[in-house]
């Protein structure tokens, strides 16, 4: 195979049509799914907040010498 000559001026393709043009949406997928990942991870990170603060409070309530640490939920 020889590869096409080129005027002195010219810029030389080496190869035309060997990667197909991106489309407008392709770039955004990247940001798309790393913000989803994001919304997990802050998600996963407020649940275990909450689940080790309520954990913290009964082992206080516990470690005090109290027989009835149950949380009393008010009716509605």
């Amino acid at each position: 195979m020889s590869e096409p000559k080129s005027e002195p001026g010219e810029k030389p393709n080496p190869r035309p049509n060997s990667r197909p043009k991106r489309q407008p949406g392709d770039d955004r997928r990247g940001a798309i799914a790393g913000l989803i990942i994001a919304i997990v991870i802050l998600g996963v990170g407020w649940w275990l907040a909450r689940d080790l603060t309520a954990a913290s409070k009964m082992q206080d309530c516990l470690m005090s010498g109290r027989s009835n640490c149950n949380v009393i939920e008010p009716a509605r």
